[in-house]
């Protein structure tokens, strides 16, 4: 199995906070603080911890104690030879690399190549992650609820692109108000790390190549008029429109608003004329080596091809004007408002998979954003969405509907710019083709959105006394042994963004505490009692806080593991260590999961499984209630995401239960002792 198999792509982890208006600090090299380099780890504290995980894993593969024993003392001594031979070699090497990398010896030289561009699967569901965004409730429901096209707009609605201009301007407002400082200043960590991670979202694009992906550069010129536009793309053209101007002042709601107008109206004329789009963004979905293929062959065709795709990895953003589709019916469901996000038989080909961030709007004006994950882990984006929803559309900030004009102007700082391509019959073939692709994966998405509303982190805090986070992957871990009727390697997200340059580390859920729980809820009950059964699940909670600790401060051990593996020479002997079958084991992430936050603004999230008998987890926390969006496969006949939805349902009720349980003995005990 191919290494970035073993590599968990990193699901969407939202850890929001809104922020205020403040005024631009003066800052000076002295108030600067400077973010520490991301460790290499201990090579001895890494192999006892790797020990340790794969404990709960020999328990159950072994039948006895004398077994497990065996099997524990001759991986021990794998660990050991590797410590005193090739690993010490190793871990020179990746030493050296460090004192010879400007930031860390992680996202320097293998991070983003491992992790994502080395992956050849499409982007669509399997590694663009989507968020759906809460409802505009400053748009009068009418227009929320029914549809009011208007005449030569192509099916697109003024609410659609009222809200669609003042996401856009929201959003280049929270990345313009970062560049100044005027948000998040450098004079704080918080600061330094997300000013440098919301850069990677802006004027780049993923480029595809045989093998192995690459990032474009940044463009040499920020004032052209390329780097200042916003890439639009409605029924499958594309457009480029001005958001700045040349002296790089973001233009207005009601200027991006008007620009927007002249682009629908343009499409339909188009439409009228029975002109047909050459959808660039189906192809964009595909596998990444035929994306490749067929690229190079559009860009050997004409030398405009070039311009066309330099405008779409050149540009700002991108913003997706999702059609009508099928309107006989206008209800819908937060897993319709999910899929819409994510990419559904209507809308596959309406977004260009590449960018880092696109913003979808609909003619409903329900809203929501994807991205290509490889530039900055999902929080960062999902930081710039909640600034960009938590002010209401503001109907003052558009003309009046009598006041309304539509004139296709193309060109210029007012206008627009047709983006379009020079296609052969093999090209066309080759979209065929990969829509049939692309709708295989959608349609084998099981995707789906809970809101579980029992209770929140309040009483999780409040009455359980637990780390709200911690306690959610402990019903995690119930949910899937009761579902499959044995345990899996676990994935859980954990930033380590205090580090310069920092991205992510693992944290493996399963535990020999989280395993020794988990059998006390689906055992025989005369066995385990509610007393016990809480005192194991404060004793596993503890245990994964301890390792949240661990992972957030450079001390977890999946990432210095792939660095000493990428240290290998061929003509380095071959570890026993690393070919253990139990080794692959212990990375096969059947269970992905990122725990988010309270996520007011959002509707739900999601990102696909890594395995095919897998599920994709994330939870956003709240007070009352916890979100989870969870994405499995169809044809897998042992995974059903309406199952597991289920099955996390009933293991939160029963962790309340010995809580609450507990609780009263608590509350009773002394009580007793006095009488």
């Amino acid at each position: 199995m191919a290494l970035q198999r073993h590599i968990l792509r990193l699901p969407l982890n939202i850890m929001c906070s809104r922020s205020s208006s403040t005024s631009a600090p003066s800052t000076s090299a002295a108030q600067t603080p400077r973010l520490p380099r991301l460790p290499v780890p201990d090579l001895r504290k890494t192999l006892d911890k790797y020990l340790t995980s794969i404990e709960p894993f020999l328990r159950d593969s072994e039948k006895t104690s004398q077994e497990f024993t065996a099997a524990y003392q001759l991986r021990k001594k794998w660990a050991d030879d590797f410590y005193c031979g090739i690993g010490s070699v190793l871990q020179e090497r990746l030493v050296a690399l460090d004192r010879e990398s400007p930031n860390n010896w992680l996202d320097d030289n293998f991070w983003i190549k491992k992790a994502y561009h080395e992956w050849r699967a499409p982007l669509l569901v399997n590694s663009n992650w989507w968020l759906a965004f809460s409802d505009d409730e400053f748009i009068p429901r009418q227009f929320r609820e029914s549809y009011y096209p208007e005449k030569g707009m192509a099916g697109a609605t003024v609410w659609q692109l009222r809200r669609s201009a003042w996401l856009i301007h929201r959003t280049l407002e929270f990345k313009d108000r970062l560049g100044t400082q005027e948000l998040h200043p450098e004079t704080t960590r918080t600061g330094i790390w997300l000013r440098d991670s919301t850069s990677k979202m802006f004027n780049i694009a993923r480029i595809p190549r045989h093998h192995c992906d690459t990032l474009s550069a940044p463009p040499p010129n920020p004032h052209s008029l390329a780097a200042r536009s916003l890439l639009v793309m409605f029924q499958d053209f594309c457009y480029a429109i001005p958001v700045y101007s040349p002296s790089g002042e973001l233009a207005s709601p009601r200027d991006i608003y008007r620009r927007l107008r002249n682009v629908v109206a343009d499409v339909g004329a188009r439409l009228n004329a029975h002109e047909r789009p050459f959808p660039i963004g189906i192809l964009s979905a595909d596998d990444r080596d035929v994306w490749t293929k067929n690229l190079q062959h559009l860009l050997s065709l004409s030398p405009a091809n070039k311009t066309s795709h330099e405008a779409l990895v050149t540009s700002v953003m991108a913003l997706s004007l999702e059609s009508p589709g099928d309107l006989r019916s206008v209800t819908h469901t937060l897993d319709t408002h999910l899929h819409l996000i994510r990419g559904n038989s209507d809308n596959v080909s309406n977004r260009f998979f590449d960018k880092p961030y696109t913003i979808l709007v609909d003619p409903f004006a329900r809203a929501g954003a994807t991205g290509e994950h490889s530039p900055c882990d999902a929080l960062v984006p999902s930081i710039v969405a909640e600034y960009s929803i938590v002010e209401a559309v503001e109907e003052s900030a558009f003309p009046s509907a009598e006041m309304e004009e539509i004139s296709a102007v193309a060109g210029g700082e007012d206008g627009f710019t047709r983006i379009d391509w020079i296609a052969d019959d093999r090209l066309w073939k080759e979209c065929d083709a990969a829509r049939g692709r692309a709708l295989a994966i959608i349609e084998d998405s099981d995707d789906s959105v809970m809101w579980f509303d029992a209770y929140g982190t309040d009483w999780i805090k409040g009455v359980a006394k637990f780390s709200p986070d911690a306690y959610v992957q402990m019903a995690l871990q119930l949910a899937w042994y009761r579902s499959r009727g044995e345990f899996t390697a676990t994935y859980e997200t954990v930033l380590t963004r205090m580090f310069k340059r920092g991205r992510t580390e693992t944290l493996r859920t399963f535990s020999n505490d989280s395993r020794a729980w988990v059998l006390s809820m689906v055992g025989d009950p005369r066995q385990a009692d509610a007393n016990t059964q809480y005192s194991l699940l404060t004793k596993a909670i503890t245990t994964h806080a301890q390792l949240t600790r661990e992972a957030a401060t450079g001390r977890g051990i999946d990432r210095h593991l792939l660095g000493l593996r990428l240290m290998l020479k061929p003509e380095d002997p071959s570890p026993s260590l690393f070919s253990d079958s139990l080794f692959l084991k212990s990375q096969e992430w059947k269970l992905s999961t990122s725990g988010l936050s309270a996520g007011h603004w959002f509707k739900g999230t999601g990102f696909g499984t890594l395995f095919e008998d897998g599920y994709g987890i994330n939870y956003l926390a709240a007070p009352e209630l916890i979100k989870f969006g969870i994405e499995s496969k169809l044809s897998c006949p042992q995974t059903s995401t309406a199952g597991f939805k289920k099955a996390i349902t009933k293991a939160l009720e029963d962790m309340r239960n010995i809580c609450i349980f507990r609780q009263t003995i608590d509350e009773t005990t002394p009580l007793r002792s006095h009488l």
